[in-house]
């Protein structure tokens, strides 16, 4: 009867201790700054793994900021493909001059889509290697210390950084069809968005989000062009075709988990960089690949919707021999990750002002060794679901945007559509 006595007591504080250190594990709040979770991101509170939620392409120096934002706060509203419940993100200098200083930075649910304000209790300072400031040299980026924050899918977050000091050119994304907001002084904390008065169609600094996450299983990193930038898509409804995929990975039964990266600069080509203070184009594919695709968090699978902007821009480029060896090449780096790669057929640009029959031969042809499967592991082919069947050098007139290269929300949609979701599966890549 007493060791049955002993037995029990010690049995109950066993389960006590548990409880405890369970507890102590799995708060919803902020952490404290003694935490174990706030100084090191690699303690997460749960297994999982580290996931991209949301990225943006640095594409060029914002013209008419050369001095940078000086005593104000930029609050950059991103949209999640995949929830999590720890976040850290990914600032970048590419294209500044100067050193960029960085001295109060947070993170924070967006309290309604597209708007400054954030959801009570959500609010979280960063810090970048356990300081709450940082200096990024020009050229440079840095990630973040992880903080303890519950990410929903398909949310709209805040992401605040000040700046006291002049910085140089601002690195940014243009055409991001997303309104984010500024504000004189430091308003990095300010969970009202009152002092946000001033709207921009522009990221600033931020190129990547990261979750914590165990429901998800890796990322598709799409590289492409003013397509997948979804430039025409409908402003802050998040119509993109990489938005479409992902909802349908997030929704569909036995689709793979797999969070959606969208890589894509308008005017982006594979083999020509624009200028380093262009309003588009950005560096080439083939220049860009590593640091805005494969070296982005999680990525298990590549996409490649590009080569059209190579056939319009100027310089143009006659020879589709070039442009498909410029693909394959993508493909090549993307193996040397051990990563399969799913390519894009070049989509129907009739009545664009850049049309002409021998360009479109051009297209057709890169689009014939892109379906003999000498280019890519696997085809999406995008041409086959956005063309007008009667006329099949123009796009369909429900997907056209009205300007005869661009798709339309509808457009973006059939684009998800057609893409097979078991091509994104894990498998090796195969050998070409």
């Amino acid at each position: 009867m007493g060791y049955a006595l002993l037995a029990g007591l010690a049995a109950i504080v066993v389960l006590v201790s548990t409880a405890i250190f369970i507890g102590a594990g799995s708060g919803e709040g902020g952490l404290g700054e003694d935490s174990p979770q706030s100084r090191n991101p690699a303690a997460p509170a749960s297994s999982g793994q580290w996931v991209g939620t949301w990225s943006a392409a640095p594409a060029a120096a914002e013209p008419r900021s050369r001095d940078g934002f000086a005593n104000m706060s930029i609050r950059n509203v991103v949209h999640t493909a995949v929830g999590g419940t720890q976040a850290r993100i990914q600032l970048s200098n590419l294209f500044g001059n100067r050193p960029l200083t960085i001295s109060h930075a947070t993170i924070a649910l967006a309290a309604a889509p597209s708007n400054p304000t954030a959801a009570a209790g959500s609010m979280r300072r960063l810090s970048f290697g356990n300081k709450p400031s940082v200096t990024i040299p020009a050229g440079g980026e840095v990630t973040s210390d992880a903080v303890r924050l519950n990410v929903p899918h398909a949310a709209d977050l805040l992401v605040t950084t000040y700046s006291p000091t002049p910085s140089g050119p601002v690195t940014y994304h243009p055409y991001a069809r997303q309104t984010s907001y500024v504000a004189g002084g430091d308003r990095t904390e300010d969970t009202s968005g009152t002092a946000f008065n001033q709207q921009s169609p522009y990221w600033r600094y931020l190129t990547a989000v990261d979750v914590w996450s165990n429901e998800t299983d890796g990322a598709v990193a799409v590289l492409g062009d003013s397509i997948t930038d979804g430039i025409t898509s409908s402003p802050g409804a998040n119509h993109r075709w990489t938005d479409f995929l992902a909802e349908r990975l997030r929704t569909e039964r036995g689709a793979p988990r797999l969070s959606v990266l969208n890589s894509g600069i308008s005017g982006n080509r594979v083999l020509v960089d624009g200028s380093k203070f262009s309003p588009n184009n950005g560096p080439s594919g083939l220049t860009r690949v590593n640091r805005d695709v494969l070296s982005r968090t999680g990525v298990k699978v590549v996409v490649v919707e590009m080569g059209l902007n190579d056939i319009i821009k100027p310089p143009r480029q006659r020879d589709p021999v070039k442009i498909v060896n410029g693909l394959r090449d993508l493909v090549r780096q993307a193996h040397t990750r051990g990563l399969r790669v799913v390519g894009a057929t070049l989509t129907p640009f009739g009545g664009h002002r850049g049309y002409t029959p021998r360009m479109d031969a051009v297209r057709r042809a890169v689009n014939e060794e892109i379906r003999a499967g000498k280019v890519f592991d696997a085809v999406v082919d995008f041409d086959a679901a956005l063309r007008d069947p009667a006329h099949p050098e123009r796009l369909r007139a429900a997907y056209d945007s009205g300007d005869h290269l661009h798709p339309s929300d509808n457009g973006y949609r059939a684009m998800a559509q057609a893409l097979d979701l078991q091509l994104l599966k894990g498998s090796r890549p195969a050998k070409l």
